[in-house]
């Protein structure tokens, strides 16, 4: 790649250099990723709301990727912020190193900056939020990825707006 190329592919845990590389007024998609589903956020496109989008059912990486390539365009998203599950001791297992897989598997295939993000308890959260909203566990089940997708994206979100304004 010469110096003149945008940066394609890049994944940190930078939130600077990941704001650094984010378009204006694109969305970002919140990822949850799980063993069996991925759970999606979307923000709006001033970067200041994150909203639950879709919940896919993992089959195959290559449709897996597809769908969320397919999103990604569909809303013209300009970042993805994937939840790391981090231990809460600090160390990474194997959930964050399948996480880890995932953002390289998908910035293989395409340019959008990923964001991995710390995501420690943000399924317990998701799960403690639909309890007390008095949801069925059948509903629970439906949607608890992708609110727990929603919570990472916001606080990914909340930490950007955070950033001085030159990003």
């Amino acid at each position: 790649m010469n110096a003149k190329s945008p940066p394609q592919g890049t994944v940190t845990q930078d939130v600077v250099a990941f704001a650094a590389l984010l378009p204006p007024a694109a969305r970002l998609i919140g990822i949850d990723g799980g063993t069996t589903t991925l759970g999606l956020a979307l923000s709006d496109i001033s970067r200041m709301i994150a909203s639950p989008l879709e919940t896919i059912t993992r089959t195959k990486f290559k449709a897996d990727a597809a769908r969320l390539l397919t999103l990604v365009a569909e809303h013209n998203v300009g970042g993805l912020v994937l939840g790391l599950p981090i231990n809460m001791d600090g160390s990474e297992g194997p959930r964050a190193q399948a996480t880890r897989a995932l953002a390289r598997n998908l910035n293989a295939l395409t340019s959008v900056p990923i964001l991995l993000w710390d995501e420690r308890l943000t399924t317990a959260q998701a799960e403690r939020m639909l309890i007390a909203a008095d949801t069925t566990r059948k509903r629970r089940d439906e949607v608890i990825d992708k609110l727990a997708a929603t919570l990472i994206l916001q606080g990914a979100i909340d930490r950007l707006r955070r950033l001085p304004a030159a990003f």
